[in-house]
């Protein structure tokens, strides 16, 4: 008999099944609430406890020109060539500034941001700004204070005194006191040096009058710096503007604004005073410079009138300055001339070269006798010749007659130009001729004037640098008297309302996603990790062999499916009689239907399925009998009061008739069970018998349905000793009992065709996980108890 490889599941593909694997998931429903559930109590406590940080921001405009990368004295003269090029300085630059150490430790001194007032809460502590109740003065708090650390217990006693105590382990917070009691106002010796602590008015309203317990706390000026640098943001806001935000985050608002409103004011501060270093030194030496000046300059003009009074000067310069322009003149003619030859000899060269179709360069020859009108001329003529060639050959009488004027002008054009050019020769020596005659003036004036050049362009140039020095002198007094800030404010320090960190909404979220993610995860690991079949999805993509359904859990393992039973496993088990129904179809209506059944291991609720398989065909109608063919280790005797003659006794025996063997179970009206007998010597060799055949072949002819229980498959060959009498065979593996790597054993059964028609039956599966069918219609009759009801899974 061939496999049928009909599945009854033929709507299940062997693609992803989403809704399964989401239904896996689902079941496990409560965990997933617990996890969000003690999730989202984690962030409410982490918000509750969590001191929350404010983001202050500013807003400035830097302008464009200041003291740069040239603190020198030389930043007056910005005017001068060569030393403008650095003083210029960049928003990059400005940044860096605001960012540097230095800027932010000036910064944290002026608002002696080293001393923390701390109330201590029971959970959290929160630090006291404005409204702490006292104020920490220090004592050149260079010395010691900006380098250790300090904490100190402060416990007001009366409204004029206090104790101040130190931490037991902390030697560098030691006190040189007596008793520990102070009065405000009064100086605090302290192993770091001295300090004043004064009351304030303010209250905090996280404080009770009753119930003071404050921390004050000295911590070193480099960390504190270095908390306020990493916390503080300073940006652009454009590549092409000099508006600059700068953003710090705080826990405490007021602190923060106050923060960037001086690290703003610290910064116009230091910058105003590099500038007036710079104009003080400047003013300085330019006064230097016009002593030494005014000394030089005096002398100068005590040369001039002494230079003119003996050698009686009074004006040669001007007469100089005519022979001079009168030679620069002749110059510059002799250079037009000299363009005009070359031109001329261009024009010569073209004309000697052209051809009675090309036309000559005009209006180059200008104001020199008749060439310009003649080339005018020679060049309509060339124009009207071209224009009749169009439509005429150049045997043409009115070309021809064209070509004669042409070449008549020609040679007019060629000795004109000739003329021009001879004249032009001619003034071009004249020109060089009277620029000598001036040249040999000007090379007579005497010595004495040369000198005396000399003497006054000494005095000219001690003149304007005088003035200069003058100008600017006056300039850097303007500078210094009114210095401007380098940046200006455009939005003072503002702290948000709401805290930047840390964010509600995102922490839920957060904690929502862990709380999914985290069962997902344990779940998913637990699932990657548990080797056993636990239910139909497990066995998808693993076998071949068609799914005839799954009996879940039974809360009477040994009761016998009855007529009234409507438990989720008798339901269970009418819907795989029904499809066995559909199974056998094809078997012969003339003679009972064998369904054989076998696992893997014993154990696995084969006998129970079989007893029960065939209580359900008896509920049908039909004449059913059951075998126990597990001659090595009968369980029938536990769901039916059976005697100890069975089968194996008719197989070994030649004088007992089967009838005397097969009992009709009470409570049915044609169920009967032929008992497994008593366990033989040398089972192997019976059901090798004819005997058997005979068995089946009686059998056959009396009964419906039989229900045959044999031995597992993987122990013992009996089963496949008997397997060709079955016309239906059920592997029952048992759910979270048979590993995965198992389903090898079925597998090769199937693939080799050694169970007739067979199919797979999964028992003991967990209804309430919903990975089956479910059976809807069934009654769990044990009721399950509280705990159960909220964490079976």
């Amino acid at each position: 008999m061939e496999n049928n490889n009909y599945s009854f599941n033929d709507d299940l593909e062997n693609d992803f099944d989403l809704k399964a694997f989401f239904d896996k998931y689902l079941i496990h429903w409560k965990w997933f609430g617990l996890g969000v559930g003690v999730s989202l109590i984690f962030a409410f406590l982490y918000l509750r406890y969590t001191i929350p940080l404010y983001q202050a921001s500013t807003t400035i405009l830097v302008k464009d020109e200041k003291k740069g990368g040239m603190l020198s004295e030389l930043s007056a003269f910005a005017d001068i060539g060569g030393i403008a090029g650095g003083m210029k300085s960049n928003v990059d630059n400005e940044i860096e500034i605001l960012k540097s150490r230095t800027l932010i430790e000036n910064t944290v001194k002026k608002l002696n941001l080293t001393v923390s007032i701390v109330f201590k809460g029971k959970i959290t502590d929160n630090e006291l700004y404005k409204e702490a109740p006292i104020e920490v003065i220090l004592v050149n708090p260079e010395n010691h204070f900006y380098k250790s650390k300090m904490n100190l217990n402060y416990k007001e006693l009366t409204s004029d005194t206090f104790e101040l105590k130190k931490e037991p382990l902390d030697e560098n917070s030691k006190i040189y006191s007596t008793t520990n009691r102070f009065h405000y106002g009064e100086l605090i010796t302290t192993r770091n040096g001295q300090m004043i602590i004064n009351k304030t008015k303010s209250i905090s309203k996280n404080i009770k009058e009753s119930d003071r317990d404050i921390i004050i706390v000295i911590s070193p000026l480099e960390d504190i710096a270095d908390s306020f640098r990493n916390r503080l943001t300073v940006n652009p806001i454009s590549k092409t503007s000099s508006v600059v935000e700068i953003f710090i985050k705080d826990p405490v608002v007021e602190k923060a604004e106050d923060f960037l409103d001086n690290l703003i004011a610290i910064y116009n501060s230091n910058a105003a005073t590099d500038k007036n270093f710079i104009a003080e030194n400047t003013s300085e030496f330019i006064n230097n410079r016009l002593e030494i000046i005014t000394q030089e300059l005096d002398g100068v003009e005590k040369n001039v009138e002494s230079f003119k009074t003996s050698n009686k000067v009074t004006d040669i310069e001007s007469e100089a300055k005519l022979y001079v322009e009168g030679s620069e003149e002749y110059v510059q003619k002799g250079a037009e001339t000299e363009i005009q030859l070359n031109v001329v000899s261009s024009m010569l060269g073209f004309i000697n070269k052209s051809t009675s179709s090309d036309l000559l360069p005009a209006n180059l020859i200008s104001g020199q006798g008749d060439a310009s009108g003649l080339i005018d001329s020679y060049n309509t003529l060339v124009l009207d010749r071209n224009r009749i060639l169009k439509s005429a050959t150049p045997e043409n009488p009115s070309v021809i007659k064209l070509d004669q004027q042409i070449a008549s002008l020609k040679a007019n054009v060629k000795a004109s130009l000739l003329r021009i050019q001879s004249n032009l020769t001619i003034q071009k020596n004249d020109l060089k001729q009277s620029e000598g005659i001036l040249n040999a003036k000007i090379g007579k004036i005497p010595v004495k004037e040369r000198q005396f050049k000399v003497i006054a362009r000494q005095q000219k140039v001690k003149e304007e640098l005088y003035l200069y020095l003058l100008q600017k002198r006056e300039e850097t007094a303007i500078s210094l008297a009114a210095t401007e800030p380098n940046a200006r404010v455009i939005d003072a320090g503002k702290a948000l309302k709401t805290p930047v960190s840390p964010k509600k909404n995102i922490i839920y979220l957060v904690a929502l996603l862990l709380g999914l993610l985290i069962p997902f995860g344990i779940i998913y690991v637990i699932d990657l990790l548990d080797t056993k079949i636990k239910s139909r999805l497990d066995l998808e993509g693993k076998t071949m062999i068609p799914f005839v359904g799954d009996v879940p859990s039974s809360d009477s393992p040994s009761e016998i499916i009855k007529s009234e039973s409507r438990t989720s496993s008798a339901e269970a088990l009418r819907i795989i009689r029904t499809n066995l129904e559909f199974i056998l179809s094809k078997a012969d209506e003339n003679s009972a239907k064998t369904i054989f059944l076998t696992s893997t291991f014993p154990k696995e609720g084969k006998t129970f399925v079989s007893a029960n398989l065939a209580g359900t065909f008896a509920l049908s109608g039909k004449k059913v009998l059951l075998i126990g063919m597990d001659i090595r280790n009968p369980r029938l005797d536990e769901y039916f009061a059976l005697p100890e003659r069975g089968f194996t006794n008719y197989l070994s025996s030649k004088d007992l008739k089967l009838e005397d063997l097969i009992v009709k179970q009470d409570g049915f009206d044609n169920f009967y069970i032929l008992p497994a007998g008593v366990i033989p010597p040398n089972p192997a060799e019976l059901l090798m018998s004819n005997k058997v055949d005979d068995l089946f072949k009686t059998l056959r002819a009396q009964y419906d349905y039989i229900i045959v229980d044999t031995a597992p498959v993987s122990l013992v060959t009996d089963t496949l000793l008997v397997a060709k009498h079955a016309d239906c065979f059920i592997y029952v593996a048992r759910a979270n009992f048979l590993e995965k790597r198992m389903l090898n054993i079925p597998n090769e059964l199937y693939k080799a065709n050694k169970l007739p028609n067979m199919c797979l039956l999964l028992n003991d599966t967990d209804s309430t996980k919903g990975y089956g069918y479910g059976y809807g219609y069934g009654v769990n009759i044990k009721k399950a108890s509280w705990y159960d009801k909220i964490w079976r899974k």
